[in-house]
């Protein structure tokens, strides 16, 4: 349980309203405790549900883990890339080689 306020649930629900169909014991529960296991404390957890639910969506070995440990190899510490994926994260949402890399090498220079 996340205990998220009524306006965030109708918020989450709004944008992907396909987390109603999604089974609670084998994804909804499990991708709440990877966040939680990522470093995400409850109320960073909240909203960053509310700003991307299709992270629920998201497969955790396929998509949440390699982007998870995409930051951690740029250096970031555990802590940094909870952050990050709180403050932006549809960053879960992108592939790694097809548009992170990229950017990546062009910020690089």
């Amino acid at each position: 349980d996340l205990g998220m306020s009524d306006s965030l649930v109708a918020k989450a629900i709004a944008k992907q309203p396909s987390l109603l169909g999604f089974s609670v014991e084998n994804h909804l529960q499990p991708t709440l405790q990877w966040l939680k296991d990522s470093g995400m404390d409850e109320s960073k957890g909240k909203k960053t549900i509310a700003q991307f639910p299709n992270l629920l969506s998201l497969n955790i070995e396929a998509n949440l883990k390699p982007k998870l440990q995409w930051l951690k190899d740029l250096g970031m510490s555990d802590a940094q890339a909870a952050n990050t994926i709180a403050k932006f994260p549809v960053l879960l949402g992108l592939s790694i080689e097809a548009n992170l890399k990229p950017k990546l090498q062009m910020l690089r220079g």
